[in-house]
């Protein structure tokens, strides 16, 4: 069958319990029933005011129950997902709401004074929604997000959707410009395993009717926080996931990440699964939990999974010593592929850091597409086929270079340079686009981080390339300290 979360979610409130929280922020939660009625009432609103199939809905909001209803809204309504880093403003705010053709767009009210600013540049946005917090009133252009939240009788859209409906997630511009990766449904449902991805023990499922099976069968369909920004592809597909199996995403207050705030939230919800982005999550969330041994009850976690850059081994086991059932995650993917290797840590073991076991339908080629043998020390770029994107929107010419056609199979190739060891596990060395060519040496910025980042007094560290006159480029690093740690 072709999936479509719309569909997905439509039918997993036949089986998850109607009372049971669907979303929890801070002191509000929403159940199942109430995350129902009002996707269906945002649905329904977007739909009246003139969105149309595959319109572009921008989501320019921090963490919160309004981005995964806005989310839901858009599954239902057969509306694109447009993800809006909230750090942007002024030029690259416009570029990503202009780039991707954005009809809606639902803001945060902290950002009115961003929106207001720009909204003359942006004359084919026809409807702005404001989330206002507390219900207050929207500025004199929006609408008001939990006016259109509870307006309505909450029925079912009666809308025949596809596979075929698009999920757009943008990427971090490391790559150039932020380019509009376009997902559809049913490759990213597949992709993802259907919410198996932080849900190991979630069977594949080969119809509807079997995933509801699985999903009922489960005990608790499982509570989440993603610690990182839900505009954040690690995030993002952390939470479909999450609501794709009938579970709960749950999702913190703070501005910015407070390690003592995860953990408290953890033990008042009974949290099983976090989702970070490395070590700039697990180093304070491990100081946190070293300085105040016995405060938090972390026994209900079951895993961590963390996507986008490297997890130090040594935080892994200082993260395990605190919670030895459970299991730990490094993901290698990207916006434009998911499933490239994992690497799993438990209290009995890890692989080597950076080393992953090669994910199902990956290979690695050289430049001029040749495969990369095991145990050859030649480098390459891994490659992943199946159920991939369909490419960059509005961007033939980088669509190609990323998605070729290799032997007849089309591959997701985001640029990852590895090795392949003689045991068929990933050696990952780093992004081809952000390597450092100095005397004529290549150097993978990551190596030279996950060396920094062992050495005392340093929290997390980032390496560039700067200009050299002698070198052409010389490696440079930004270097964050521990506390009041004084580096010289």
């Amino acid at each position: 069958m072709a999936w479509n979360y719309g569909d997905v979610l439509d039918r997993i409130t036949e089986v998850v319990p109607q009372d049971k929280a669907c979303l929890i922020h801070g002191d509000r939660e929403i159940s199942w029933a109430d995350f129902t009625r009002r996707t269906n009432n945002l649905g329904a609103g977007f739909l009246q005011q003139g969105a149309k199939t595959g319109d572009k809905v921008a989501f320019y909001m921090r963490n919160s129950y309004a981005y995964s209803e806005t989310l839901g809204a858009c599954f239902k309504a057969r509306l694109t997902h447009v993800n809006v880093n909230f750090r942007y403003v002024d030029d690259e705010l416009w570029y990503i709401l202009d780039n991707s053709d954005a009809k809606i767009v639902v803001y945060d009210s902290e950002f009115a004074g961003h929106v207001e600013a720009l909204r003359d540049r942006l004359p084919e946005v026809s409807l702005w929604v404001e989330v206002c917090g507390e219900g207050g009133p929207a500025t004199s252009f929006s609408s008001n997000y939990e006016a259109l939240a509870e307006h309505g009788d909450g029925a079912p859209l009666d809308l025949q959707r596809s596979g075929d409906d698009l999920l757009f997630l943008y990427t971090g511009g490391t790559t150039g410009m932020p380019k509009g990766v376009m997902w559809t449904h049913d490759d990213h449902w597949q992709a993802v395993g259907g919410g198996a991805a932080i849900a190991p023990d979630l069977l594949p499922a080969a119809d509807m009717e079997a995933h509801l099976k699985n999903v009922s069968a489960a005990l608790s369909g499982g509570t989440t926080i993603p610690c990182c920004p839900l505009m954040h592809g690690t995030g993002l597909f952390t939470g479909i996931s999450t609501l794709a199996r009938g579970g709960t995403v749950v999702t913190l207050e703070g501005h910015g990440f407070d390690a003592r705030e995860l953990w408290e939230t953890v033990e008042r919800h009974k949290v099983n699964a976090l989702a970070i982005v490395g070590d700039a999550f697990a180093k304070p969330m491990l100081r946190e939990l070293d300085e105040n041994p016995g405060k938090y009850d972390i026994s209900s976690l079951l895993g961590m999974v963390s996507s986008g850059v490297m997890w130090s081994p040594e935080v892994k086991a200082g993260l395990l010593k605190h919670n030895t059932n459970m299991v730990l995650t490094d993901s290698f993917g990207a916006s434009e592929a998911v499933g490239f290797g994992r690497s799993i840590t438990t209290a009995e073991g890890t692989m080597e850091v950076a080393r992953f076991e090669l994910g199902e339908s990956c290979k690695v080629f050289t430049e001029d597409f040749r495969e990369v043998l095991p145990g050859s020390d030649e480098a390459g770029f891994v490659a992943k086929s199946g159920p991939i994107p369909l490419g960059y929107y509005k961007d033939a010419e980088k669509t190609a270079k990323t998605f070729p056609e290799i032997n007849g199979v089309r591959y997701s190739i985001p640029g990852d340079f590895c090795k392949v060891a003689a045991d068929g596990t990933l050696i990952l060395m780093g992004r081809g686009s952000v390597c450092i060519n100095t005397a004529g040496e290549k150097v993978y910025p990551e190596e030279v981080e996950e060396v920094l980042k062992t050495y005392p007094g340093v929290l997390d560290a980032l390496v560039v390339g700067l200009p050299d006159d002698k070198w052409g480029q010389m490696v440079t690093a930004v270097v964050q300290p521990e506390g009041d740690q004084a580096l010289d």
